[in-house]
């Protein structure tokens, strides 16, 4: 017998979760189109070489890889020389594809390019609440422009999207990786800038204590962790600059913390905070790095980027990028925690037409066409079954209106219409109804 569950790490979404993400999905786009953005897609999957070597030991790790199939496979299995894989794989994100998308078809866009992307990606990651194994990313970035205007605009539409999602308490947590890259010269580890931010970025997850092991069985000095205090102690952009005052890169960073913070601060803006331990993972940043976070939610909501060359990878140099994802699905899970989804956006019906019969459906079908043409969602009940039966759907369903349509109703031209919250009754013409619907 077929055992009758996802993998691990997926879900099945019903109608009301898939409503509740449309409205999610609706409202960043909403704020996406303000800004100018325009929608693209890419493949589900992507060349290996595409992806492999752009995220990191631990983010390859976790890239799934795509069996070789028929003769390839069996040659494989015959040969211990071959892969058994294909040279295909599921996306890990969706920066990267975007990336070799933009090289690809250079010659279609005009730059600066500004796209968002809002698609499923695939981890093979330890399932836990809020990390799914299949879950979407909703991207927005800006690439072929170095001003620091972009990263401002990326905090507005940061700051709209949560604002409208009722969110407007989360924290935008903001670093640069030159000021990482500064601090790893000033402690003398200059060649240990990854193994450093990839530690960094466990942070949250495995405390100070494990961070500084990770550190040390990378092969960083006992003096060279003791100085990473200065990123521990959250201190400010104030102390991180004096203790930067001799790497050039990392007072440039430092340089352009300070314009964001202070733009941020003239527009209203007074979500962004500097946190020295924001390291984003990802080998590709080279600039600002941004990463939400609410207080009510275990994991961050949003994050993102600078990226300088990301581009070359794929041979097209110099073209400098910069964006955030939001994680749908995190965000999903803590509008849910916190109810704050609209009762409207699981109603996808305003009105249940009840069907007593052939003669009555027929004119049931009639009318509700001319209130959908008003831009009513109606239904017709398909059977002539019980009221009871046909009311229990209405509930079930949220429909808020029903009307019955009987001889009375057809002979007179007004319908019997049922407010389902209320209990009252109310005897109204198409016009009427579709007048009160609105």
């Amino acid at each position: 017998m077929v055992k009758l569950n996802t993998p691990k790490g997926t879900r099945d979404f019903l109608p009301e979760q898939t409503a509740r993400r449309s409205y999610i999905f609706d409202t960043v786009k909403s704020v996406f189109h303000h800004y100018g953005f325009s929608p693209i897609e890419t493949p589900a999957m992507e060349l290996k070489e595409t992806l492999m070597g752009k995220y990191g030991e631990e983010g390859d790790r976790l890239i799934f890889k795509i069996l070789a199939r028929g003769d390839k496979l069996k040659k494989a299995q015959e040969n211990s020389n071959e892969s058994l894989f294909s040279e295909e794989a599921l996306r890990y994100d969706l920066t990267v594809p975007f990336a070799r998308f933009v090289v690809q078809h250079q010659n279609e866009l005009s730059f600066p390019f500004k796209r968002y992307q809002i698609q499923p990606v695939w981890r093979a990651d330890r399932p836990q609440k809020g990390r799914y194994r299949e879950f979407y990313q909703c991207d927005v970035d800006m690439i072929g422009s170095n001003s620091l205007l972009n990263e401002v605009e990326l905090i507005q539409v940061v700051s709209e999207v949560f604002e409208k999602l009722q969110l407007p308490e989360v924290n935008i947590k903001i670093n640069n990786r030159k000021i990482l890259e500064g601090i790893a010269e000033v402690i003398g580890e200059p060649d240990k800038l990854i193994d450093i931010t990839v530690a960094l970025d466990k942070l949250d997850k495995i405390g100070r204590e494990k961070v500084e092991k990770e550190l040390s069985d990378k092969g960083l000095s006992n003096d060279s962790i003791a100085q990473l205090g200065v990123l521990f102690n959250n201190a400010g952009l104030d102390s991180v600059a004096d203790f930067l005052k001799s790497s050039e890169t990392g007072q440039k960073g430092v340089e352009e913390l300070f314009f964001l913070l202070n733009y941020a601060k003239e527009l209203g803006i007074d979500q962004c905070e500097f946190d020295p331990t924001l390291a984003r993972g990802l080998n590709y940043y080279t600039g600002a790095i941004f990463e939400v976070v609410h207080p009510d939610f275990p994991s961050s909501i949003c994050g993102g980027g600078r990226y300088d060359d990301l581009t070359g990878i794929f041979g097209l140099k110099d073209v400098s990028g910069v964006g955030v994802s939001f994680g749908a699905d995190r965000i999903y899970d803590l509008l849910l925690d916190k109810d704050l989804f609209p009762e409207q956006v699981v109603q996808s019906t305003n009105l249940l037409l009840v069907n007593f019969g052939e003669t009555e459906a027929k004119q049931c079908v009639l009318w509700a066409r001319q209130l959908r043409e008003n831009g009513i969602n109606v239904e017709v009940y398909p059977d002539s079954a019980k009221m009871k039966k046909q009311m229990k759907y209405a509930n079930d369903k949220n429909i808020p209106f029903v009307a019955l349509v009987g001889d009375r109703e057809i002979e007179s031209g007004l319908l019997t219409v049922k407010d389902m919250n209320s209990g009252e009754q109310l005897q109204l013409t198409i016009e009427d109804l579709a007048k009160k619907l609105k």
